[in-house]
């Protein structure tokens, strides 16, 4: 828990003076009503001191709902994680699908300059060059800068290395902002965002101020004020307690309290959240295929999702986005074999193993699936003990140490994620070490073909091979909860990625 943000103890201790913050000195002309009377409180965990407005750098839900905020992407994503317009008002591929012609809407910037083709030139060279280490660098490693150019302030051609027809959903990414051009300082930064920056501190919270000159129209909150309280409960007793107006990120057991409140609810989008544990098949014990196959065969998805999500989730198939275009359906349900299991053991002589299985609060789901992954892979002859680390660095954690971890996955367009977490290329996001030339020659050829029918057929095959390889197992898919208090209006159910999630702009205090 940060030391500045909100513990459970003062949450259940405290009214609404632990938060209610007196209105702010000089807001500027566009903040409309006073603070106390039209601020807008989201609670959202957050990471302390690693945290940065750097919209290409985030990592984190807070990061990207605050960049939202503050910022604007060419694209985004429909709830089916279609591209939809922001920025730019229309985009089409030549017949190779190397080059794609764009063109952006009237929008300003916060300082009153508009937004131009240059800065989306600038925005996607940072955001492409490694030094920035943003996690959407993979999504435009294959654009070729010396050969795209800007036509006109509102019209650029983007030039791709190689073929892709699926360049779209690259566009609408998490971390893919557009800045002013010449942008290196995020202390106090300038977006084109429906918000206007007014205060930050790392750990604590983030102020915000309506943008009225905002390309889609003035946000309705006359500020936005984010709020770090990292433990769920906490975020859940604060929203009943009326600190706060939206909690981030409820899980199952905590709906049906917010659900009986009479002065709050909540949105639910439903099977939004793959859940999954990394098994490392880049090293021992996981680069023996047989203790992989094991492992996968000797869990229970059924009773996980039944125990763990509360029956409010839906199965798993160690594939990621079950119900979105390109998911393979036609691939058959992996069912529990305890016998199987044993019996590849025994043939790796991997009888009796014993290895940790890293987990954090940083999902209300993986402390609990982790004692039960625990107890059900005891029942094949693994000796598996959950290790409960800090949730502000989880994934870098999992990613940097051990063997298996718990991870998940918000709801992404399928290509964006095979593209983004199972190619060797994509470093950051690669939990597992899965590197292979099968399911990479796939993939490029997929997106490669303007054959819709051609393309959804080579995407099944390499989805079938990394399902039994690449060591991602994916037990379920969790609802995605937002509690809402009953004061505000304007906010949907939606999504984690697409356009809707997070928009505070459209919200209205009653």
């Amino acid at each position: 828990m940060n030391a500045g943000g909100i513990s459970r103890r003062r949450v259940l201790s405290t009214t609404l003076g632990a938060l209610a913050l007196g209105p702010l000195a000089a807001c500027g002309a566009n903040t409309g009503a006073s603070s106390s009377e039209n601020r807008l409180r989201v609670a959202f965990s957050t990471s302390g001191d690693r945290e940065s407005l750097d919209p290409h750098t985030s990592t984190l839900f807070v990061d990207q709902a605050r960049s939202k905020a503050l910022f604007d992407t060419l694209l985004g994503y429909d709830q089916d994680m279609s591209p939809i317009p922001r920025l730019a008002e229309s985009w089409e591929p030549d017949d190779t699908g190397k080059r794609w012609r764009i063109r952006l809407r009237e929008a300003r910037f916060h300082d009153n300059k508009p937004v131009t083709a240059e800065d989306v030139l600038y925005s996607y060279r940072r955001i492409a060059d490694p030094a920035t280490g943003s996690p959407a660098q993979p999504q435009l490693s294959g654009v070729d800068f010396e050969s795209s150019k800007a036509n006109s302030d509102r019209e650029l051609v983007l030039v791709l290395s190689e073929p892709d027809f699926t360049f779209p959903t690259a566009m609408g990414a998490p971390a893919t902002e557009i800045v002013p051009a010449g942008t290196t300082d995020f202390g106090k930064p300038i977006g084109s965002g429906p918000f206007r920056f007014v205060s930050f501190e790392t750990g604590e919270s983030a102020v915000f101020e309506k943008f009225a000159d905002h390309w889609n129209g003035a946000p309705k909150p006359a500020e936005l004020e984010f709020v770090s309280v990292n433990e769920e409960d906490a975020r859940v007793s604060a929203l009943l307690s009326g600190q706060v107006h939206y909690s981030h990120d409820i899980g199952a057991n905590s709906v049906s309290t917010v659900d009986n409140d009479s002065g709050a609810r909540i949105l639910a989008a439903p099977y939004s959240t793959m859940q999954a544990v990394a098994f490392k098949v880049d090293r021992p014990p996981f680069n023996d295929s047989r203790v992989l196959r094991a492992v996968l065969s000797g869990v229970d998805r059924e009773a996980l999702v039944k125990v763990v999500l509360n029956e409010r989730g839906k199965l798993g198939n160690d594939l990621f986005g079950k119900g979105l275009k390109y998911y393979p359906d036609e691939i058959p349900q992996r069912e529990r074999d305890v016998d199987h299991a044993r019996g590849l053991l025994r043939e790796a002589g991997a009888e009796g193993l014993d290895f940790e299985l890293n987990t954090s609060s940083a999902d209300p789901y993986f402390e609990p699936a982790a004692n039960l992954i625990a107890e059900q892979l005891g029942e094949i002859g693994l000796k598996v003990t959950p290790r409960v680390g800090p949730s502000e660095t989880h994934y870098s954690d999992i990613k940097k140490k051990g063997v298996a971890g718990h991870t998940r996955t918000a709801t992404l367009p399928i290509t964006s994620y095979l593209s983004k977490r199972l190619r060797e290329a994509s470093v950051s996001a690669n939990y597992t070490g899965y590197d292979s030339s099968e399911f990479n020659n796939r993939y490029d050829e997929a997106v490669a073909t303007p054959d819709e029918r051609k393309r959804d057929e080579l995407l099944t095959e390499a989805q079938r091979h990394a399902r039994d390889h690449s060591g991602m197992m994916v037990w379920g898919f969790s609802n995605w909860n937002v509690g809402v208090s009953k004061r505000v209006s304007g906010l949907r159910a939606a999504t984690p990625n697409s356009t809707r999630w997070a928009r505070f702009d459209e919200a209205e205090l009653g």
